[in-house]
């Protein structure tokens, strides 16, 4: 079993080369998290460029699902880069694109006839379910909730409500959009006041929403919620699209989280996990839904061959076992987590589904922000990445083929962070 380890200093003289490269030449709009600089992975263990190794429950911010260099996914990739790289499907054909259409139309829940938009990320699937929703319905305005984060292009982050800072500077963004809270008494408020108040249902193309809100801090919604949703929609014939961008490909111990409640949407969006690593984003709407005719939509690169070879054995992959594992690895990972921070001052709730977990911060009933972004440092620096979410949540999202051993190095490790952290805030 490997181990995490890291050697001061850190970053390493390479890593702080490539830093210098990086600060002199590429736009400084990301947010880094932490100053690792990545050489090599494999399955939940990424190496940096100085020999540090780490153990990854990010996945890759959730895109590398069935982890790093998993090797069916290396083996499809290598085996298509010796056929085709690119041929596209804005203008011809290529077997795989149709193939993997078809085994996505397959995973719609609920059954039925599905089709598939083929692009390159979670935000160009958001930008063309929008397309999508406002060609079908002929309706205009959108419905999307409080926390949301759809993405950065215009149309996506005129739907996200996450953090001002994601906007500042950036408008006028898409109009026609209205946010309500993300709970059950945010939707009486959408049908009882709005509805009636402000904004005619007839005038309302789709609401968008995530079936767990991760970038927010993991937020999951109340009992019932889904199904509400999914009424609400069908008695005013709006469209429900499902942004399952993070929560999808087996992230939540299924195929798509909303199958873990009632309410089959219209249309989901994914991408992240759907190629292991590779670009790739689609749209799966049902049958009567995609209705566009040729020339409405289209992507040059989106669907390429490389892309698609990857997504099918991934596919394969997640049914051969690995939703499976997620699902009972979540199980284990929640149950460890809230038995080893019970009664731990800073916790205020460890919340989730399979592998997406969040871990909420509070000092005297306040964000514990600062305590937050100490622990992820303190982590990094014991070889463990994770990730923030909200305000004050460290996330975890490890890849889906994590094992029970890797959990509990984890755990250790982030239990020691903890009580570093604490003793810190004791002595201060």
């Amino acid at each position: 079993m490997r181990h995490p380890r890291v050697s001061p200093p850190f970053p390493g003289p390479k890593a702080r080369e490539i830093l210098a490269l990086d600060q002199k030449f590429m736009s400084q709009s990301m947010t880094r998290l932490y100053p690792i600089v990545a050489e090599q992975g494999s399955g939940s263990w990424i190496s940096d460029v100085d020999g540090n190794v780490f153990l990854d429950f990010t996945a890759g911010i959730a895109v590398s699902a069935t982890g790093h260099l998993h090797p069916q996914i290396t083996r499809a990739i290598q085996k298509q880069a010796h056929r085709l790289l690119h041929f596209s499907l804005a203008d011809f054909y290529h077997p795989l694109g149709a193939q993997l259409a078809q085994r996505l139309a397959k995973l719609l829940p609920g059954g039925g006839d599905g089709r598939v938009f083929l692009c390159n990320s979670g935000a160009e699937a958001i930008e063309a379910a929008i397309k999508l929703a406002r060609w079908h319905t002929k309706r205009t305005h959108l419905i999307a909730f409080h926390g949301a984060f759809h993405g950065r292009t215009t149309g996506a982050l005129a739907l996200s409500s996450s953090k001002p800072i994601h906007k500042d500077g950036f408008g006028p963004l898409l109009p026609g959009v209205t946010h309500v809270p993300f709970s059950l008494s945010g939707l009486r408020f959408l049908d009882q006041v709005l509805f009636r108040t402000m904004l005619r249902p007839t005038e309302v193309a789709a609401i968008f929403f995530e079936p767990i809100q991760g970038e927010n801090g993991v937020v999951m919604p109340e009992n019932g919620f889904l199904a509400d949703l999914r009424r609400l929609c069908d008695r005013h014939n709006i469209l429900l699209v499902a942004d399952e961008v993070q929560t999808g490909m087996g992230r939540t111990g299924k195929m798509f989280a909303c199958e873990h409640w009632d309410g089959v949407p219209d249309i989901i969006c994914v991408a992240k996990g759907i190629a292991s690593g590779l670009p790739l984003g689609a749209i799966i709407a049902k049958a009567g839904v995609m209705d566009w005719p040729a020339g409405k939509h289209t992507s040059t690169f989106g669907g390429n061959p490389l892309s698609c070879a990857a997504a099918l054995a991934t596919i394969d992959a997640l049914q051969g076992g690995l939703i499976e594992n997620a699902a009972a690895m979540g199980e284990l990972l929640l149950r460890r987590l809230r038995d080893i921070t019970a009664g731990k001052p800073l916790i205020r709730e460890v919340r989730g589904r399979g592998l997406l977990v969040g871990i909420e911060l509070a000092r005297h009933g306040r964000p514990a922000i600062a305590e937050r972004d100490a622990l992820l440092n303190m982590a990094l620096r014991h070889g463990l990445l994770l990730l923030g979410g909200g305000e004050s949540v460290v996330r975890m999202c490890p890849p889906l083929v994590v094992t029970a051993e890797e959990i509990d190095i984890a755990l250790e490790v982030f239990e020691n962070t903890l009580d570093e952290v604490l003793n810190e805030r004791r002595a201060a």
